[in-house]
């Protein structure tokens, strides 16, 4: 009998048992979304990405074949007769304004369609004027006469009071003129878009004051802010 279980050890047995593979179970419809978002991402952000190229280079296209400029504005003469500051806080005044506007662009024309004037004295608003609108056309300059003549109360501290009192001493006042505009700009036929930059004016006016003149006036350009 041992002889028979020797036999059979020496003939058919390699050890234990081998377990029969386990079954992997793959569930289906889990892990599919996550490609298909994924992938869809990806196209959105290529089509972005693809977007923002041709816009720039459409924006570049359109700078180098318009070299589209700044319009400029100059106060060219500035001129007061009176500046008066009354014992109630009543200033009187009579400013004109010579200004010019120069569309340096050789392809873009400019319609005005509102230009609104104001005139400032230490902060406080004098007087508004509305000027007539219209288009002006390419390399060309158009000239602004804004006049302010009336009389506003301000109220002036003792640090404005105490520069009113040396501006006048030295005949010449400081004076801020503002535009408001509201603009369309023209490329060919087309008409493009509505805009509405404003213009500042630091001026050194001097006082003519009975024909004679307490100094000289500097052209003086003005910040143009979009």
């Amino acid at each position: 009998m041992a002889d028979v279980e020797k036999q059979t050890l020496n003939k058919g047995y390699y050890g234990p048992s081998i377990p029969p593979p386990s079954r992997s179970y793959h569930s289906h419809g889990r892990g599919s979304g996550c490609g298909c978002c994924c992938c869809l991402l990806g196209f959105l952000l290529k089509l972005i990405v693809a977007v923002v190229v041709i816009v720039g280079i459409a924006v570049l296209l359109f700078w180098l074949i318009v070299r589209p400029n700044k319009v400029k504005f100059h106060v060219v003469d500035a001129s007061l007769t009176e500046f008066n500051l009354t014992s109630d806080n009543t200033l009187q005044y009579n400013l004109t304004v010579n200004m010019t506007v120069r569309n340096p662009n050789k392809r873009i024309g400019i319609y005005f369609d509102r230009i609104e004037a104001k005139a400032y004295y230490e902060d406080a608003l004098l007087e508004s004027v509305e000027l007539q609108r219209y288009y002006q056309g390419h390399k060309s300059t158009h000239y602004l006469n804004p006049e302010f003549n009336g009389e506003s109360t301000v109220s002036l501290g003792a640090s404005e009071l105490s520069d009113f009192n040396s501006e006048k001493a030295s005949g010449t006042y400081s004076i801020d003129v503002k535009l408001n505009l509201r603009i369309r700009f023209k490329l060919g036929i087309l008409k493009i878009g509505t805009f509405k930059p404003k213009v500042t004016c630091d001026l050194k006016v001097p006082l003519n004051s009975d024909g004679t003149s307490s100094g000289t006036f500097q052209t003086t350009k003005c910040d143009v802010d979009f």
